[in-house]
Order: C-alpha cells, then sequence, then structure tokens
C-alpha cells in the first residue's frame, strides 16, 4: 500500500511538474530580437515602365527624401510533387512576374499621418506618375502580435497610374 501512495505521489508530482512546462494558446512564445525598418513600402504591379523612383516624407514641417530602389518581384510558381503521400516533396520556383518593389527608410517615421509625394520615371527619366498622399504608418509586429511592435511602416501601391495606400 505505501509504494501504491508513493507512486501516486510521484505521478501527482509529475503531472503537476508537466502542467507548468506546457503552452496554453498564445502563452510562453518566445520573442525574438528581430527587429523593422521604419519606412515606406512601394509595390508597382505593372512595373514594366518604371525605371527609378523618388519619394518625399512628410510630417510637422520637416521632409526626408530617403533613397528608394526598385527591383523586380516575382510569383512563386509549383514545379510539382514526386508522389501523392504525406511524404512527397514537392517544389518551387520564383518566375518574374513584371512588376517592382522597393523601401524607404525614413528615420524617425511617426505613427501619425503623413504627406508623401511618389515620382516614378522611366528608362528615359521622363516622369509617368507624381502624386501626392496622405497615409498614417501603423506599428508593425515582426515577431507578432504577442510581442512588442516594431517600427510604424506604410505602403503605397501604384496601378494605372495612381497611387494608393495599402
Amino acid at each position: 500500500m505505501r509504494s501504491i501512495s508513493r507512486a501516486v505521489a510521484l505521478a501527482a508530482a509529475l503531472l503537476a511538474l508537466a502542467a507548468c512546462g506546457s503552452e496554453g494558446e498564445g502563452a510562453g512564445r518566445p520573442c525574438t530580437l528581430i527587429g523593422s525598418d521604419p519606412g515606406v513600402s512601394l509595390t508597382v504591379p505593372d512595373g514594366s515602365r518604371a525605371a527609378s523612383a523618388s519619394m518625399r516624407v512628410c510630417w510637422n514641417g520637416a521632409c526626408q527624401e530617403p533613397p528608394i530602389e526598385l527591383t523586380p518581384t516575382s510569383k512563386t510558381v509549383s514545379t510539382g510533387c514526386d508522389g501523392d503521400g504525406p511524404d512527397a516533396a514537392c517544389g518551387a520556383s520564383a518566375s518574374p512576374d513584371g512588376g517592382k518593389a522597393g523601401f524607404a527608410r525614413i528615420q524617425g517615421l511617426p505613427k501619425a499621418p503623413v504627406q508623401v509625394t511618389l515620382k516614378l520615371r522611366d528608362a528615359q527619366g521622363r516622369t509617368f506618375v507624381d502624386e501626392r498622399v496622405d497615409a498614417t504608418p501603423k506599428a508593425t509586429f515582426p515577431n507578432g502580435p504577442h510581442c512588442d511592435e516594431g517600427a510604424p511602416q506604410v505602403g503605397l501601391t501604384v496601378t494605372g497610374g495612381r497611387v494608393t495606400v495599402r
């Protein structure tokens, strides 16, 4: 009887220890040191004409004109699977999609309204988009919503010669 009592006590102790180490929904997730840069992202889905971009971002009477480099975007294309089972290996590759994207790092960007003037130029240097939009950067959460917030960012998209805020 004494060994059964000891076994029950040991089992209870092990269960208590296991419960202390368990992670419930959203609890105990690690937050890494990954951060985010403050700035404005730019997407031009039909970037065939866009060779360069410039941007001016203003708030509270001060402006910044950060560098922004446009790079080609791509889409993911499946290369198929080597079977149908749960252990099947599948592949994918990147394929250019004709778009361009860039990011302008803006020191001190607030989580408050800003004015962004965007210019896109073609390969001959001719401006084909010159538009000002009002936008409000929002905090990013590079480690997920359960961790501290990162720097504020805002996204712009250019389609049909018009700039929209994402």
